[in-house]
């Protein structure tokens, strides 16, 4: 369902000439409505009532550090990426939700206009205002079992702390209930004319969301600025890539899950079924990871190339398939060490060719292992400056043989990984020939991607038939934990070349030091000190322990924290056994969904046998 990928537009897209320009801003202007659920969360907004407009953000850099923003006008200006006062207008590709998108037409001006998903949108009028506010107090509206995610922060320094507002359902619509946070007002006038201050709690209905459609451009983008208050960049220093920033992490994590209903869903699952029925090829059309990728090209005997930056795991990712593999680092590499040497053999006067030290130990691990496949990684060979070397590579590549003197065995399988050329100054191109023989697989280690790693046994990655072994849990709760809660400001950090900064091989091997040493002081050579204080003062924070939770020795009050407190929690109590799990799992539903999410992966990491029990206790949950 979250294959659908939430974007925005850049500034062409907007004001740009005929070729790049959308047909919707020729015939309807920039300037978009804001609603008041946007308003609500600090949208950044015009005075009048009716047809209020506000602004929004564009994807374009402004060649410094910031970003480009549409006015309340319709007009483009620069603006500060770290502030939460701007809006979204959120864009997806057409194509990718055509068949399941409801109510479409073509509008007087021939813009396309459907209907796709539902979120909170207008501010409800003052008598709904008192009737919804007075049963809310008495308990009787019905909760529908959905929420909507957004950032509670109101400071432009903290970073993401999700709150969520519950759908409730009353009279056959449905309703959220917010905590007024305008950015810099006092006081607010909103739709239903009446004003509210910060901190006011304002009913919000929940309505499909309009969307605007160019078909030659195959984009469809909110009427409406949606919601606000949501970080373009964690920091002043957007330099253009979209993806890298927090908004575009919320749009496709947050926000692409909330917008989905019921009925979303059904169509979708239709839509798959369906296609099923058409699959004359008995194909299975499933999205795949890019683990999954390299697996697939190694099963077909197809060479896979590893593109990225140092840091995103491209070796920890061929370990996992093969913790055994033969690394080889092709920058060291001298043509005796790679290719071997040739000796004098003085008894028959005729020169002997050695084989180098790496192929003997593949031939020993796959002549003693011939069932299984065994990778032989030739890794940074993007960095290699000797020509002689790089041709004897690339002919180990394309045909399996090395200086025409011997042939790897028929199990062993060749993975490569080198850096982007703009990624490092000492990186080379590959030569056309090679780069069309190879799998290309890049690599970019997100927060989920990293969590989803750190919380998975070795055997659910290896699926070229490797033995099973015992599984550690990859990474320390504690560290897990605060990854969760700080997200992509704690995984990855600026690297300077003066000071330690973080990324996810570092948070690995800040994993293996407290393991060993338990001491957090530890980590500030390997993620600098600055990372380390936040740490530590995360792992500080109060906690409901688990003797508490067992013995009932806590209030309600007590389930009032903040969520980096509900995450530490989490931590404390994920030591549990097997025989207390429910009643620990009891317990931590209290703290939220999030919370819940957090504990389960915490105590089943790296443990199938637990796994399963935490599947049979989850569909007895549901049974009853």
């Amino acid at each position: 369902m979250n294959n659908i990928i939430v974007d925005i537009l850049t500034r062409d897209q907007i004001y740009g000439n005929d070729t790049n320009r959308l047909d919707i801003f020729k015939q309807r202007g920039a300037s978009a409505r804001i609603t008041g659920f946007a308003i609500l969360l600090g949208g950044n907004a015009s005075k009048a009532l009716k047809d209020r407009t506000g602004q929004y953000w564009t994807k374009t850099d402004d060649e410094g550090n910031n970003a480009r923003v549409v006015n309340c006008a319709g007009n483009s200006y620069n603006y500060n990426a770290s502030l939460r006062d701007i809006g979204c207008r959120p864009v997806l590709l057409y194509s990718s939700i055509a068949s399941i998108c409801s109510n479409q037409m073509l509008a007087h001006d021939n813009i396309l206009e459907v209907e796709y998903g539902e979120y909170p949108q207008t501010v409800v009028g003052k008598n709904m205002q008192r009737v919804l506010e007075r049963k809310y107090y008495q308990g009787t509206l019905k909760k529908t079992g959905k929420t909507y995610t957004t950032d509670s922060r109101k400071d432009d320094k903290g970073d993401f702390e999700p709150q969520l507002h519950i759908e409730y359902e009353y009279q056959g619509k449905k309703y959220v209930r917010v905590k007024a946070n305008f950015y810099d007002e006092i006081e607010f006038t909103l739709s239903n004319k009446k004003k509210y201050q910060n901190g006011d709690y304002v009913w919000v209905e929940v309505e499909p969301i309009k969307w605007l459609g160019d078909l030659k451009k195959d984009r469809i983008i909110s009427e409406d600025i949606l919601f606000a208050g949501v970080q373009f960049n964690l920091e002043e220093n957007y330099k253009g890539d979209f993806t890298q920033t927090n908004l575009y992490w919320f749009l496709n994590t947050h926000f692409i899950r909330d917008i989905q209903n019921e009925n979303i869903r059904t169509a979708m699952l239709k839509q798959k079924e369906e296609l099923n029925k058409k699959n004359l090829y008995n194909l299975n059309f499933d999205q795949v990871t890019e683990e999954e990728i390299i697996i697939g090209a190694i099963k077909s005997g197809i060479a896979p190339f590893l593109h990225g930056l140092p840091s995103d795991g491209k070796s920890a990712r061929i370990k996992e398939l093969d913790p055994d593999c033969e690394i080889i680092y092709m920058i060291t590499q001298n043509p005796d060490s790679f290719a071997g040497k040739s000796v004098y053999n003085q008894e028959t006067g005729e020169m002997i060719d050695v084989k180098p030290t790496w192929l003997k130990r593949l031939e020993e691990k796959c002549q003693k292992e011939k069932d299984k496949i065994h990778i032989l990684f030739l890794d940074e060979i993007t960095n290699v400056k000797s020509n002689y070397i790089l041709n004897l590579a690339y002919n180990l590549i394309l045909d399996r043989e090395l200086d025409g003197k011997w042939k790897l065995p028929e199990n062993a399988r060749i993975v490569v990984a080198g850096n982007e050329v703009e990624d490092s100054i000492s990186a080379i191109e590959i030569p056309q020939p090679l780069y069309n023989r190879l799998a290309h697989i890049y690599i970019h280690t997100t927060v989920e991607d990293w969590l989803n790693w750190a919380s998975t046994p070795i055997e659910e990655y290896g699926k070229i038939d490797y033995e099973e072994g015992k599984v550690e849990k990859k990474i320390h709760p504690a560290i897990y934990a605060f990854i969760n809660y700080r997200r992509e400001a704690a995984l990855r950090t600026t690297y300077t070349g003066k000071k330690p900064n973080a990324d996810p091989r570092k948070w690995e091997m800040a994993s293996k030091m407290l393991y060993t040493t338990g001491k957090p002081e530890m980590l500030r050579a390997l993620i600098g000190e600055a990372l380390t204080r936040e740490f530590i003062a995360f792992c500080n924070q109060r906690v409901i322990t688990l003797e508490d939770v067992l013995n009932g020795n806590y209030t309600e009050e007590d389930l009032n924290m903040n969520l980096s407190e509900k995450a530490v929690t989490a931590v404390a109590l994920s030591q549990v056994d097997e025989e207390h799990i429910e009643t620990v799992r009891e317990f931590v539903e209290k703290l939220g969904e999030e919370t819940l999410s957090l504990f389960d992966n915490l105590w089943t990491q790296g443990d199938n046998h637990r796994l399963e029990k935490l599947e049979r206790e989850t569909k007895n949950e549901k049974s009853r």
